[in-house]
């Protein structure tokens, strides 16, 4: 009952205070932002959600689009802005997410939406982590995020949604704000995982 009924309604109601709360801050960044990032506030990519449906994903932009001379994108750590770097490691980038949960694409907790690239790279029992909505924030995520390997976070991924239930969530909310606090497991630089998956890794 809690997984099909309760959980959304929880996540409908707790988008909305934590939007309201957060809109001062929110309202603040995209100046920033528009000003110092070359009036590009947000960052829209599409992820696979719930049962593989895509979905755009978003959060404030945090990379610039320089090129090389080739007209390729130069690579991440050098795109990275200033302001940009302070967001991913105050975790302030994941709050435009919380538009993503009101509107039902994630949910405040689940498995962290991966790359569409990844899809046809799960083994059947990794692919069960889509069997729920993804998340703002995870298992995988208070127990290493990028500190550990891919197996680690799908085992602790397929482990959730194997033994969702409100108490648990409540924990990783918990332990996900201590973390925040703590700037703990946060990359730095300029990709937001340690490295790609592969399929074996």
């Amino acid at each position: 009952m809690y997984k099909k009924v309760f959980k959304r309604i929880i996540d409908i109601i707790a988008s909305f205070i934590l939007l309201l709360i957060f809109f001062p801050i929110i309202l603040i960044i995209c100046f920033f932002l528009f000003f110092l990032n070359n009036k590009q506030i947000f960052f829209f990519q599409e992820r696979p959600g719930l049962n593989l449906i895509h979905f755009k994903i978003i959060k404030f932009a945090t990379m610039n689009n320089l090129k090389d001379d080739s007209g390729k994108l130069l690579p991440d750590r050098d795109r990275i802005t200033g302001v940009g770097r302070f967001l991913r490691k105050s975790s302030l980038d994941e709050l435009p997410q919380l538009f993503n949960v009101f509107k039902g694409d994630m949910s405040l907790v689940g498995p962290r939406p991966l790359s569409i690239t990844y899809k046809n790279r799960y083994s059947e029992e990794q692919k069960s982590r889509h069997d729920v909505k993804p998340g703002i924030t995870g298992w995988a995520q208070v127990n290493g995020r990028n500190s550990i390997t891919w197996t680690q976070k799908f085992k602790y991924d397929v482990w959730y949604v194997n033994n969702i239930s409100l108490l648990l969530d409540i924990k990783i909310l918990f332990k996900t704000f201590l973390k925040v606090i703590a700037r703990k497991d946060v990359l730095e630089g300029g990709t937001s995982e340690a490295e790609s998956f592969n399929g074996k890794n």
